[in-house]
């Protein structure tokens, strides 16, 4: 058992883990939590294996909550994941790395930014203002550990600015922040679909060229 690699829940007590079947295990006694928070060091000690990943789901969030592994393994990848941070040529490695990473994510919030601006489509009457909207989406939804859909590899990207888009409008321009939702099983997802009808309604208004006053525009109020 303790040779499998799961994914598993936290257990009822310490030192216990829950499987997706409901079933309860313990932790082999001479295994270790190794908690989230070094990446280098967690992927190492998942590469030795074998190793059981706890993960808790709050919302519609799942959190990690650390990883079983034996205390041996992560003790020895620990020490030689130090030795080698203080090499130099390690400080060097990480910050192009880093380098790199800004310029990608400078590029990135560019393409969303347009690819935002491409789903609003506004009239020529209303490009200002799509200009500016496209933006501020960008602006909240593109940041690493945003935790939003402009994150997410498994969708095009011009599926990730529309979904984007609409989440911000549903935010910015309904009550859904304030709703009082049944917990029932799809009943936020039928409200979240009703309130994304309207937002494309609204966004209609401004890619058919429509007047709309400063006082009862939506958009401009809330950027």
């Amino acid at each position: 058992m303790p040779n499998i690699v799961r994914i598993a829940g936290p257990g009822p007590q310490p030192g216990t883990v829950r499987v997706a079947t409901g079933e309860v295990l313990r932790v082999p006694d001479d295994w270790s939590l190794l908690p989230p928070g070094d990446a280098a060091l967690t992927g190492r000690v998942k590469k030795a294996g074998p190793t059981w990943t706890v993960q808790e789901k709050r919302g519609n969030k799942m959190f990690s909550r650390g990883v079983w592994a034996a205390t041996g393994v992560i003790e020895r990848i620990r020490e030689e994941l130090r030795i080698e941070r203080l090499d130099p040529a390690y400080t060097r490695k990480l910050e192009a790395g880093r380098r790199k990473r800004a310029v990608e994510q400078v590029v990135y919030a560019e393409d969303f930014t347009k690819a935002v601006f491409d789903f609003l489509a506004f009239a020529p009457v209303h490009a200002q203002l799509g200009q500016r909207l496209a933006q501020v989406i960008a602006v909240h939804a593109v940041p690493v550990g945003s935790g939003t859909v402009a994150r997410t590899e498994r969708i095009p990207l011009e599926k990730r600015a529309e979904a984007a888009t609409i989440a911000w409008l549903r935010h910015a321009t309904t009550g859904y922040d304030n709703m009082v939702i049944p917990k029932v099983k799809g009943a936020r997802r039928e409200v979240r679909r009703m309130l994304a009808e309207r937002s494309r309604r609204l966004l209609g208004r401004y890619r058919a060229g429509e007047a709309v006053s400063a006082e009862e525009c939506l958009l401009a109020r809330h950027l």
